[in-house]
């Protein structure tokens, strides 16, 4: 029986730079909208299944490290290591496979002005993209995506106490843990006004500003991707939830017909146009990443000017923007309507593992 390896580890490895070979042998489709940074793809899956023993025969790998299989749940990827322990490699099947692997995180870290420290807390599992900004001892929580305890350990890190907790709107691929991990501190939980959340709340409108520490966070109002969108500036940096991302823009269709998806295409349109005025050096700290955030420490960022230089959408005229966004929306991320119900409800089940499993599908490009 080949061993196993667990999620933590391989991400502890990951972090540490630690000579393994990660081998996805998903199907080509999954492995090329999601997958684990640095790893080699061969694709196995289905003859794995169905009993070929030679699949991986002539694939080389490296024999002087450990290689991890990767699959959906852990399983068939089980079969791949026996596989390759016969030729006379270390094999570890890795633990719940890809859906383990979407609550794996990393983090990047940056300076703004004034003193003020920003973790990049980056969900490489899904690509969620959420915060931990700190001034003077104390500190806010933006778009958080992961379990409460992180984010402690992150703001004690920085000898830093949470003093709130915000979202950039109504999440629709992912579970919000703003909520939950508001009420473990006792400390407000911040909103963008609206009338679609059950649980209390400190509504955040276009122009209100939240203190924190030495600093001061500032609210803009970015209709679009949702109705409530808003994005928070501090210091110089942009935190632009799913209204603007470093290589493409929210899209405007979840939960939405076409009449509405259109509506707030419009409504992003003239969100997007605001933003393009901000100081072409205003860092932009998007809500997602458009690939697996790797281990490098690189924070997932750019400035205004090299997003406007970028993003070939943002050139086109209001009319052409509302049909292309209108014509090239991806698919809907697996599941989120009852995401969506349940972050209006502000619950959070016990296992969330397949829910949010699969890659966030909130841009368009």
């Amino acid at each position: 029986m080949s061993e196993s390896l667990d999620v933590e580890t391989l991400q502890r490895w990951l972090r540490e730079g630690k000579p393994v070979t990660v081998l996805d042998i998903r199907p080509s489709d999954q492995y090329q909208e999601w997958s684990i940074p640095g790893s080699l793809h061969v694709d196995a899956y289905h003859q794995l299944k169905a009993g070929d023993a030679e699949i991986l025969k002539g694939f080389e790998l490296p024999a002087d490290r450990p290689v991890v299989t990767v699959c959906v749940a852990g399983n068939t990827s089980r079969i791949a290591a026996r596989q390759l322990e016969r030729r006379g490699l270390r094999a570890l099947s890795l633990e719940g496979g890809m859906r383990a692997w979407s609550f794996a995180w990393n983090e990047a870290r940056l300076a703004l002005a004034n003193g003020v420290d920003v973790v990049q807390v980056r969900r490489a599992g899904k690509g969620c993209l959420s915060y931990l900004v700190a001034s003077g001892g104390q500190a806010l929580v933006i778009d958080p995506s992961l379990e409460e305890r992180v984010y402690h350990e992150l703001a004690s890190q920085h000898g830093a106490e949470i003093v709130g907790v915000l979202d950039t709107h109504l999440h629709a691929d992912h579970l919000s843990r703003a909520h939950a991990l508001a009420q473990s501190l006792g400390v407000p939980r911040y909103l963008p006004a609206q009338e679609r959340v059950d649980c209390p709340f400190t509504p955040l409108r276009e122009g209100d500003i939240v203190s924190f520490g030495a600093s001061r966070l500032e609210v803009l109002f970015t209709p679009g991707h949702t109705w409530e969108s808003s994005a928070y500036l501090v210091e110089g940096a942009l935190f632009s939830g799913d209204t603007l991302f470093v290589d493409s823009v929210g899209r405007p269709d979840l939960e939405a017909d076409r009449a509405e998806a259109r509506a707030r295409a419009v409504a992003l349109y003239d969100s997007l146009q605001r933003l393009l005025t901000l100081p072409g050096d205003t860092l932009v700290l998007p809500g997602h990443a458009d690939a697996p955030p790797d281990f490098s420490g690189t924070p997932w960022a750019a400035s205004i000017s090299e997003v406007r230089a970028g993003v070939e959408i943002l050139e086109l005229e209001r009319a052409d923007f509302v049909e292309y966004l209108t014509d090239h929306a991806p698919a809907a991320p697996a599941n989120h309507s009852l995401i969506v119900k349940l972050n209006e409800a502000c619950e959070l089940p016990g296992t969330v593992g397949d829910l949010e499993a699969g890659a966030n599908r909130c841009a368009i490009h």
